[in-house]
C-alpha cells in the first residue's frame, strides 16, 4: 500500500504501514472486490432520479466520427458535470477509503459515465458484453517467461468502480472479472468457443449486486460484460474511474480541454506534432 506524504516527503509516495479495508486487500491481490452497502437508500434514490433526468432530457454524446446517437444510448459522459449527486458519489468516503491506500490520497477522477443498458430479452442467444479487455494498460507489459516477484506489491496506477443503481442479477450480465489477471502484464487472451478465458488455471468470476453495492477493479483487470438471459432486466449503474495523481484527467476530450494557447494549438500540424502537446485522439475514457 502507499501514501501521499505531503507534509513529511514533499509530495512523494512512500510506503503506508496502516490497517486497509478488507476491499482495499482484495482489491490489490485479486483485481476486483465488492462493497456491499456502500451507498444508502436514500442516496440511492436521489442518485438515481439525477441520471434517469439526464438521460431523459438529454441527448447522447457522440463523439467518434461516423457514430450515431443510437451508439451513444446506452450512457452519458461527464456525470459529475451535469449531476451535483453524482459529484457528490465520486467523493464517497466508501468508495475513497478503498481506493486511497492504493492510488494515494489525492487521486482524482479520470472518467465518469453513467450507464443505462436496456434489457435484451429479445436478443437472443443474449450475449450483448464487450468483448475481453482491459481499460488502460498494462502498465506494467511484461513477457510470460518473467515472473513477478511477490514480496514487490503488484503497483495499481487506475481503478474503476461502478455504483450500482439497480440490482443486478446473472441474467442481466453482470461484469466478470479474471482473478489476478491484472498482474500479467499482458492482454487477454483468445476467448475459447464458449467465450471464455483463464489466467493461471482460474476461470472468470461475476459478483452479483445490488443496488447501493460498489464494484471495483483495477484498470488492467481482464474482464467484460458477461452474457444477458431472457430475464434480462438491463443494468444502471454510475462508472467512476480514479487515477493516481500523475494521470491525467479525460471527462472531457483534449480538443476541448487542453493547457495550450490558440497559437499553439493553430501550429501543431501533424499527428506527432498535436500528440506532443497534448492534442490526443479520442480513447476509452473520452469516446
Amino acid at each position: 500500500m502507499i501514501s501521499r506524504t505531503y507534509l513529511t516527503r514533499g509530495g512523494n509516495l512512500t510506503l503506508l504501514d496502516a490497517d486497509v479495508p478488507d476491499a482495499t486487500i482484495a482489491l490489490e491481490r485479486d483485481g476486483y472486490a465488492i462493497v456491499r452497502g456502500g451507498f444508502s437508500p436514500d442516496e440511492v434514490a436521489e442518485l438515481a432520479k439525477e441520471l434517469h433526468d439526464l438521460f431523459d432530457n438529454t441527448k447522447p454524446d457522440v463523439r467518434l466520427p461516423g457514430a450515431t446517437e443510437a451508439d451513444y444510448a446506452d450512457f452519458r459522459y461527464e456525470a459529475l458535470n451535469r449531476s451535483a449527486a453524482a459529484q457528490a458519489a465520486v467523493a464517497h468516503r466508501s468508495i475513497l477509503d478503498v481506493i486511497e491506500p492504493l492510488l494515494g490520497e489525492d487521486c482524482h477522477v479520470i472518467s465518469n459515465t453513467v450507464w443505462r443498458n436496456q434489457p435484451q430479452r429479445e436478443k437472443a442467444p443474449f450475449d450483448v458484453g464487450n468483448p475481453w479487455h482491459i481499460d488502460a494498460g498494462p502498465h506494467i507489459p511484461r513477457s510470460p517467461d518473467v515472473p513477478w516477484d511477490d514480496r514487490i506489491a503488484y503497483p495499481v496506477f487506475m481503478v474503476g468502480c461502478h455504483i450500482l443503481l439497480q440490482d443486478c442479477g446473472l441474467e442481466s450480465g453482470p461484469t466478470g472479472f479474471v482473478p489476478r489477471s491484472h498482474t500479467s502484464g499482458r492482454l487477454p487472451p483468445d476467448p475459447d468457443s464458449n467465450g471464455m478465458i483463464t489466467y493461471e488455471g482460474v476461470e472468470p468470476e461475476a459478483p452479483l449486486g445490488r443496488a447501493g453495492d460498489v464494484v471495483f477493479f483495477v484498470s488492467d483487470i481482464w474482464h467484460r460484460r458477461m452474457p444477458t438471459g431472457p430475464r434480462d432486466e438491463g443494468r444502471f449503474f454510475l462508472q467512476v474511474q480514479y487515477g493516481r495523481r500523475d494521470i491525467a484527467q479525460r471527462l472531457r476530450p483534449t480538443a476541448v480541454v487542453n493547457h495550450l494557447s490558440d497559437e499553439a494549438v493553430a501550429r501543431a500540424r501533424t499527428d506527432r506534432q498535436k500528440t506532443v502537446v497534448g492534442l490526443h485522439p479520442l480513447g476509452f475514457y473520452d469516446a
